[in-house]
């Protein structure tokens, strides 16, 4: 068969993680029809079924599952590829990584304070693997659940999780709900799409996506989305992290700027 493009290797990884080909066509910009038949004509040219189709639902298939893996990694080291590539070049970047919805207190007050190259932020739920991919030279991390062996890091202060839910939202009024509840509506998602957090709260407001971020979140809120805390998940440790054979210089005054907002007590994530 004739080599993937990247687009297609997009297309997929779209109409997984939304499961419904309508919000992923709006994702990426296109109509919803050539999506639909981009899908099938590369599941032709493949020889195997990677979505399974209804009026009602759609559903990755474990060959999909497999290929939406693959995809991933493929894409990540196309990133990764094209930042080494600038680096080479010189030191004209300084990429974070940063989970969507996550410490976006904290990263606007180290734009603000940064004196060296502005930061580029690359949302992404595996921002250990940017670091270690070398398509991110810093990142923001949670200590107690990242694996960080290899990493220099600093910490920077502590979130607690909230739900983010459509204003009429039955929840919405509540101070406080549980993981339990918030699974009973379909909209709800685990973990964040991997986009940013404007779109997060879109999706949000228009009754699309129920999900979990930070409570740094908070202030950024319209006022068509409500934000209530969870019980049962703990709060999290954010640290800023990076290689520890990064000897770049900007990467070190990211890191000492990082280090005075910490002992700053005015500076919340």
């Amino acid at each position: 068969m004739d080599r993937l493009e990247t687009r297609e290797l997009e297309y997929v990884v779209a109409v997984a993680e939304e499961l419904h080909f309508s919000r992923a066509a709006e994702r990426l910009g296109i109509a919803q029809p050539p999506l639909s038949r981009a899908i099938a004509r590369l599941e032709r040219r493949m020889g195997v079924r990677l979505f399974e189709r209804s009026s009602r639902r759609v559903e990755l298939t474990p060959a999909g599952g497999a290929f939406l893996d693959e995809c991933r990694r493929l894409l990540q080291q196309l990133d990764a590829a094209v930042h080494r590539t600038q680096q080479a070049a010189g030191p004209t970047r300084l990429v974070v990584a940063v989970r969507p919805g996550g410490g976006s207190g904290l990263l606007t007050q180290l734009v603000r304070s940064h004196d060296g190259i502005a930061p580029e932020f690359t949302f992404t739920h595996d921002q250990v693997g940017a670091l270690r991919d070398g398509s991110a030279d810093v990142a923001l991390v949670c200590l107690d659940s990242d694996d960080l062996t290899g990493l220099c890091t600093v910490e920077v202060g502590k979130e607690h999780p909230v739900a983010l839910l459509p204003g009429g939202h039955p929840l919405a009024r509540r101070q406080a709900v549980t993981t339990i509840e918030l699974r009973q509506d379909s909209t709800y998602r685990e973990q964040c799409p991997p986009v940013g957090l404007d779109e997060i709260l879109d999706r949000v407001a228009l009754g699309r996506l129920v999900t979990v971020v930070g409570s740094a979140v908070v202030g950024r809120l319209p006022q068509e989305v409500a934000a209530v805390a969870v019980l049962d998940l703990p709060a999290t440790t954010l640290a800023v992290a990076w290689p520890q054979h990064m000897r770049r210089p900007e990467v070190a005054a990211f890191a000492r700027t990082a280090r005075r907002l910490c002992a700053d007590p005015g500076i919340t994530p």
